[in-house]
């Protein structure tokens, strides 16, 4: 079985000069050696889908598209197979139901939903009602839960920017991904198996969803310009040329990796989903740290831990206040004074904190009061 993945690395990656347009910033991502018996295939849906986690959760979400991975057990290369092409209408066409996040469609042909996979999991982290009945929480939180939990995205188109840049920058030969920064913050990283899968996939970056904070990013961010020159006083041959552009390429790929710390300097919690032979589907999220951006995200990994598959999404600071609330609760047996001894604050700044983070419904009613009156 795969390990799980404990940081994200690039190592068998290499950064490409990025390239801006506006607030947008694309450092696009090539493999040299890319295999041939893994292969990632787009299915459109442009619906409402409902997915029964189990028998008293549903997952509900606006999904553009799905993607459908195969792959070889014995190596051979595969066709890209699965996808489904869509001619004619694209309006929203209602609500689908599917049984799970990832589903075996066939012996070596696995469906999933791209972004909803790591955001269900996001959800669900500390999602059960508190395991010890503590009065101070509201009779709804104790029977049912922080349910419904819910989180909103915005659409790429909806980035400032996005859409004509990736219409006008170059996919390069053997790229298979893609940095995408928008006011020099990462927002996304997507990497496929295969450059053909890229270049296939290339567009869904305007239907993925990203955290609201890079609309506001899109608006009022501006990519740096930057420039590389070579040292003419190094260069007398040809040798020279080759290593001075070498040069350059690393301190493009040293820059660029700087740039995208958050995610790759980061310890990550790992969930597998599914083993796919010698591929393993997984789930992950950064540490949660208030000082950093935080993602979310899905991985594919070989049985040598490189990266086949990667998609990131950036939470907002709201969504990781709120995360990391629920995970002090869940760390302290959901005990609200134990978790605000441990957080250094005080019980009405605490209940204070968790209405503001819009989870105030799980404390009953006498106990917000008591703290509003506290903090008066």
């Amino acid at each position: 079985m795969t390990e799980l993945l404990s940081s994200i690395s690039l190592e068998d990656l290499e950064l490409a000069p990025s390239q801006t347009w506006g607030a947008v910033r694309l450092v696009p991502l090539i493999r040299r050696n890319f295999r041939e018996d893994l292969r990632l295939t787009k299915r459109n849906y442009n619906t409402v889908v409902s997915v029964e986690i189990d028998r008293r959760t549903n997952y509900y979400s606006y999904v553009p598209h799905g993607l459908v991975l195969n792959w070889s057990d014995d190596g051979t290369p595969v066709a890209a197979l699965g996808g489904k092409l869509s001619q004619g209408s694209s309006d929203f066409t209602g609500i689908k139901t599917l049984k799970r996040m990832a589903q075996r469609e066939d012996k070596n042909a696995l469906r999933f939903l791209p972004s909803d996979l790591a955001m269900e999991g996001f959800l669900g982290m500390f999602f059960n009602a508190p395991n010890i009945l503590w009065r101070q929480y509201s009779n709804r939180a104790r029977s049912d839960g922080l349910s419904p939990r819910a989180e909103y995205s915005i659409c790429g188109y909806s980035i400032q920017d996005l859409s004509e840049a990736l219409r006008v920058f170059e996919v390069h030969e053997q790229q298979v991904g893609v940095l995408l920064f928008v006011g020099e913050i990462l927002a996304t990283a997507f990497i496929v198996p295969h450059p053909a899968d890229y270049r296939a996939l290339h567009e869904t970056l305007l239907m993925d969803a990203y955290g609201e904070t890079f609309y506001y990013y899109g608006l009022y961010g501006q990519a740096q310009e930057l420039s590389v020159s070579i040292d003419d006083k190094s260069v007398h041959n040809l040798a020279d040329l080759r290593l001075e552009i070498d040069r350059i390429r690393q301190d493009w790929d040293n820059f660029q990796s700087i740039m995208a710390a958050d995610l790759l300097q980061r310890s990550i919690q790992s969930q597998q989903i599914y083993q796919a032979g010698i591929f393993s589907l997984q789930r992950f999220i950064t540490d949660l740290n208030k000082d950093l951006t935080n993602y979310i995200g899905e991985s594919i990994v070989d049985d040598q831990g490189h990266l086949q598959y990667l998609k990131i999404y950036g939470l907002s600071a709201s969504q990781t206040r709120r995360a990391y609330l629920l995970q002090q609760l869940y760390q302290h047996q959901w005990h609200l004074e134990t978790a605000a001894i441990a957080l250094k604050t005080t019980l009405p700044d605490l209940v204070y904190r968790i209405e503001k983070a819009n989870l105030g419904y799980i404390i009953n009613n006498e106990v917000r009061e008591r703290a509003r009156k506290a903090r008066i």
